[in-house]
């Protein structure tokens, strides 16, 4: 009876009964959808505070300053050469087995859903998204929840703690017993967990099961297959050139997985990693700054969506798309599908996004992909915490500010050396102070 007080076990048995019920009475499913978005609420409600506490304790107590510009480049390349390799990745995929040849939907009329969404998605561009980084006040970015914003508040307060008050200022203390306070909160709300992945899934099998994934089986099937083959041989591949067994990392992370796979939202599973890692060996200030930015900028599985998504519209509506077409879509979808939300859906306006600025495609084939979106949300939101989990280890690494000790405490499993090149010997690469 042990096994059954294990939150990941209690995870998969909610789902089981979610697939039982969706299956068997689809609208008694379908009324199960406030537990699995009250759920989703409940943690969101947690991500600004744990973001602004964590990044500021380690901002607060960093000696070198320029370890954290060396962080910030390093964190920006290491998202764009990975991410970039997700989308070439999904191009590559949807050319090869071309999902959408043969359906010939080239007069399909957009849902009213998706007018709504592209309607929305329209506004979106380049100089507006980087004005909507700014907060109109302190207290907006976290009544907002808007992760990007909470990072530039962190950001600013954490430097400016760092160099106004001292190690042993009554503010640190305080957000230290904030931050302490706040990860017991959580602990409270992950009990309702198993509930909150029932209500969720039980609601998208009634909701979207039988004739959708039927009608689009073959787009399903390949976006989830690129998924794996991304996960465990690229981000598998990181994992072994930085010394660390990749079936451990994903064990770490078990429980936020199974999460993810009842709510398709990779923001269920932000508050945990930010603890769970830090546990793991990795530092404060690597953690409360890559896995934030990360959130933002390091989507590949959004990458992976948004690649395999167009090139599926362009064969179902029997649009002609050349390569040259693909590769300055490819430069755009390098920039539209950085930002937003991450929760079920964002890849969708992402997309709408894009399409409504190019003007390539018809943005009538956005229906095609509207009523399974729920299903490769699953997938998007996977990919993308398996591939921000992997970059904190990485970037930890690389500055040489990672604890092997703790890590083989956590897994099980004791690092290798790393093939990326430290700056300085890790044994002086104490760039934080202990409380």
């Amino acid at each position: 009876m042990n096994v059954l007080r294990k939150l990941h076990v209690q995870v998969l048995i909610g789902l089981a009964c979610a697939v039982v019920l969706g299956l068997a009475a689809p609208q008694s499913a379908i009324a199960m959808k406030p537990l699995g978005q009250g759920f989703i609420a409940l943690l969101k409600m947690m991500l600004a505070p744990i973001i602004f506490c964590t990044l500021v304790q380690g901002l607060a107590h960093v000696k070198d300053l320029r370890m954290l510009g060396r962080m910030g480049v390093k964190s920006l390349v290491y998202f764009e050469v990975v991410s970039t390799f997700a989308m070439v990745l999904g191009f590559a995929m949807v050319n090869l087995f071309q999902p959408g040849a043969g359906l010939h939907a080239s007069n399909i009329a957009e849902s009213a859903e998706a007018l709504k969404t592209t309607s929305g998605a329209a506004n979106i561009s380049a100089v507006n998204y980087l004005l909507s980084l700014i907060p109109h006040t302190l207290v907006d970015a976290f009544a907002k929840g808007d992760i990007v914003q909470v990072l530039i508040i962190s950001l600013l307060a954490g430097l400016a703690l760092n160099m106004a008050v001292g190690a042993d200022s009554v503010i640190l203390r305080g957000i230290d017993e904030a931050q302490n306070v706040l990860f017991r909160m959580l602990a409270f709300i992950m009990k309702l967990a198993p509930l909150g992945a029932f209500g969720a899934m039980a609601a998208a099998i009634g909701s979207y099961g039988g004739m959708t994934l039927v009608y689009l089986l073959k787009v399903i099937v390949l976006y989830y297959v690129t998924s794996l083959f991304f996960v465990f041989g690229v981000l598998g591949s990181i994992s072994w050139g930085i010394g660390l067994p990749f079936f451990s990392v994903l064990r770490l992370i078990r429980d936020e997985i199974l999460l993810i796979f009842g709510t398709a939202s990779s923001e269920v599973a932000f508050p945990r990693l930010v603890e769970k890692l830090q546990k793991a060996g990795c530092d404060e200030v690597v953690v409360g700054f890559v896995l934030p930015a990360g959130y933002s900028f390091n989507l590949d599985g959004t990458s992976i969506y948004m690649a395999i998504a167009i090139g599926f519209i362009a064969q179902a509506t029997d649009t002609p798309f050349s390569l040259w077409q693909q590769l300055g879509l490819l430069a755009i979808l390098s920039l539209t599908s950085k930002g937003g939300t991450t929760v079920a859906g964002g890849a969708f306006v992402k997309l709408a996004a894009t399409l409504q600025s190019v003007h390539t495609l018809p943005v009538g084939g956005l229906g095609l992909l509207f009523g399974i979106d729920r299903v490769m949300a699953t997938a998007t939101a996977l990919v993308n915490v398996v591939g921000n989990t992997m970059a904190v280890f990485a970037i930890s690494r690389w500055e040489g500010a990672f604890d092997a000790e703790a890590y083989a405490r956590e897994t099980g499993k004791r690092p290798r050396s790393s093939c990326l090149k430290l700056r300085k010997p890790a044994a002086q690469a104490g760039a934080v102070q202990s409380n």
